[in-house]
């Protein structure tokens, strides 16, 4: 069964960049088009470290997998999931333990159309189309509920999503209405942008940043601190807490982070926040 496009979503544009196709490509991706290049181009003129923000979160994600799979998490919903690329959920969890479940989420097409295809063959992942700012569209989904059971704890994943998500969505409010639908002993992973630890140039290049970004079909927004750590309200924070991404568990990694030793010299590695916190009964 193909996946059915949510109400509401705008219309596929191949002719206007696009913010997940563009992340597809500073990861060295396929599934990215002319106008998705042709901005990113622009985009590394501006900050020539912009590939190793992605490269750096999807180390991190990659960690968090691996710590959730060894805490017992046998099933994961990922919010925002973007294209399938380097370093997908199910690969990581199903290469540890193989009868572990996926579920992924996203409105854009050009995502929820090679990952359908990527999952055709695979039982245990599925992809939703569905905008998660409607919570319900997702909970309620056939697909999710076909696959996950939401009396067993879930790993709850945001990698990168709440960046795209502006205080007019009340990204708090979103993120307490998915984790209220999780079980206690379950767990919500956050990592986004924030410029509280920049340094004065670096800033300077994330502001560049973020006006070419409004030419692409999403608006980025960085958080202090304090505002993500607000997020995992409801939950403990496992050790070591909210910390730089390059700071989260690195030595605990099964397989290393060559993601992110490649950038460990980099600015990327000062703007960029994720944290696991447990979910409380």
């Amino acid at each position: 069964m193909r996946p059915q496009p949510p109400e509401g979503v705008r219309e596929l544009d191949l002719e206007k960049p696009n913010a997940a196709r563009m992340y597809d490509y500073f990861l060295g991706g396929s599934h990215n088009f002319a106008p998705d290049r042709a901005l990113a181009a622009q985009v590394e003129q501006v900050t020539p470290w912009v590939r190793h923000i992605a490269g750096i979160n999807r180390a991190w994600l990659r960690r968090v997998v691996d710590f959730l799979v060894a805490q017992g998490i046998r099933q994961f919903l990922d919010l925002g999931s973007g294209i399938p690329t380097v370093g997908n959920v199910h690969e990581i969890a199903q290469g540890r333990e193989p009868d572990t479940r996926v579920v992924y989420v996203d409105y854009e097409a050009v995502a929820v159309h090679h990952s359908h295809e990527l999952l055709r063959d695979n039982d245990k992942a599925t992809v939703v189309w569905a905008d998660v700012r409607q919570p319900t569209s997702v909970l309620e989904h056939e697909e999710t509920r076909r696959l996950l059971d939401f009396t067993q704890p879930i790993g709850l994943l945001c990698a990168g999503l709440l960046l795209f998500i502006s205080d007019e969505y009340d990204p708090a409010g979103l993120l307490a209405t998915y984790r209220d639908a999780c079980p206690a002993g379950s767990y919500l992973a956050i990592s986004t942008m924030s410029q509280d630890e920049a340094d004065p140039a670096t800033a300077e290049q994330l502001a560049d940043l973020l006006k070419l970004y409004e030419m692409a079909d999403e608006r980025i927004y960085p958080r202090d601190k304090a505002t993500i750590e607000s997020w995992f309200a409801g939950t403990e924070l496992v050790d070591p807490g909210l910390v730089l991404l390059h700071q989260w568990r690195t030595e605990r990694s099964a397989e290393g982070d060559p993601l992110w030793t490649q950038h460990e010299a980099s600015p990327a590695r000062l703007i960029g926040y994720g944290a696991v916190g447990r979910i409380l009964g």
